[in-house]
């Protein structure tokens, strides 16, 4: 298992939460998605490492920015 923690800039709110957890989740791989979001932190649970621009392509598709 490999776990990977990224900040996403935009999220206020619980379907904020959704959308992301949804659209990461649903990346080939991703067993688990947890996102804090008074910080912003999204933890990404795989079984082999997931390319960043994958997870990036995700959260804008979820209509978030990954920071960095």
């Amino acid at each position: 298992m490999t776990t990977s923690t990224y900040t996403v800039t935009g999220m206020t709110c619980s379907h904020c939460v959704s959308s992301v957890s949804e659209e990461v989740g649903a990346l080939e791989g991703v067993t688990d998605v947890a996102v804090d979001l008074p910080t912003g932190a999204v933890t990404v649970t795989s079984a082999e490492p997931i390319d960043e621009a994958r997870v990036r392509a995700a959260v804008e598709e979820a209509g978030y920015t990954l920071a960095g």
